[in-house]
């Protein structure tokens, strides 16, 4: 029984690593390329990478180089990146987030790609349709853009008298845009008005929450886009200090001091990655593997958080949370 465990650093933030598993795969070495949406220090994304690499252990391949690469969210960046990758001529390709896949996409049309945390990707164009993707592309999906309505209504839920809510969101990601129009649409009739904060340099969030916390009645909803991890311990301490109610599509927003959470688990979707992977490389085409949505969704509830803002939980939402934080 042999082990191969090396690293080597390609520079940047790129890295390259075979794995090893209990037994031999045969054959010639496979190579898989990664495009992350995160930056390279992201915990939730280094706990993804070593999910998918346990994944691929576990369904026996032990041939494999896997060549990463750290986006964090930056169109150029990512776009830099897939060309790299495509020149490395891997067998398949992992792309998380809609930007890697877009750049992917530009990038190559013949090279199988897997996704994972993309929002609805046939509205997005990357698939013809969820039963039968067609070309070169197949993955997990997050949601469609109508999901982040169920945010709006469960802030509205924790806050009752919530008159306006600021939408945080990166302007260069177009599900993010989409996001924002189905949330300012279902406000209308739930008497909330909402606005966009654009997320880039942390001075600019900072602003923006500080002018719009000076009427009341506000609140926060903020995507999961890769690019809000950067300015989470930030956004956290404005709610606090401005007493604003807040949901987030990430789930290290309330384990880190958030109020509330409510969304799929992202690190199981790279485990199932795999399973589609491993698929592909034995044989089956991207095209002919259906996209698959979650079959899960969980409420995390903050309730220190919640006191500290003055907020009473409903019983009845306390009772359907997944997990609550005292």
């Amino acid at each position: 029984m042999r082990r191969r465990d090396f690293i080597t650093l390609l520079g940047g933030a790129a890295a390259s690593w075979p794995l090893g598993v209990r037994a031999e795969q045969p054959g010639p070495m496979r190579r898989i390329g990664v495009l992350m949406n995160r930056a390279a220090d992201d915990p939730e994304g280094q706990a993804a990478i070593a999910a998918f690499q346990q994944s691929l252990q576990q369904l026996g391949w032990s041939n494999v180089r896997i060549d990463t690469r750290w986006g964090g969210d930056d169109a150029d960046r990512e776009r830099g990146y897939a060309d790299e990758l495509i020149a490395l001529a891997p067998d398949i390709i992992l792309a998380a987030g809609s930007m890697s896949v877009m750049a992917l996409q530009h990038a190559t049309r013949s090279r199988p790609i897997v996704f994972v945390g993309v929002i609805d990707p046939v509205g997005t164009g990357f698939v013809d349709a969820l039963a039968r993707p067609g070309g070169n592309t197949t993955g997990f999906m997050l949601f469609e853009y109508s999901f982040p309505v169920k945010w709006l209504e469960l802030l509205k839920q924790i806050a009752p008298s919530m008159t306006r809510v600021a939408f945080l969101r990166d302007p260069a990601n177009p599900a993010n845009i989409a996001e924002f129009v189905a949330i300012r649409s279902a406000g209308q009739p739930l008497g909330v008005e909402v606005s966009p904060i654009n997320v880039q340099a942390a001075n600019d969030i900072e602003r923006a929450v500080t002018a719009f916390a000076q009427s009341t009645n506000g609140g926060l909803i903020m995507t999961g886009s890769a690019v809000i991890s950067v300015h989470l311990d930030l956004i956290i301490a404005l709610a606090a200090k401005y007493k604003l109610p807040t949901i987030c599509g990430r789930r290290s927003y309330v384990t880190r001091g958030g109020l509330m959470f409510y969304g799929p688990d992202r690190v199981d979707q790279f485990r199932l990655a795999a399973g589609y992977i491993d698929r592909i490389l034995k044989g089956e085409k991207p095209g002919d593997l259906p996209v698959q949505a979650p079959t899960k969704y969980e409420l995390i509830i903050n309730l220190k958080t919640a006191k500290a803002l003055g907020l009473t939980i409903p019983p009845s939402l306390l009772v359907t949370a997944d997990e609550v934080i005292e």
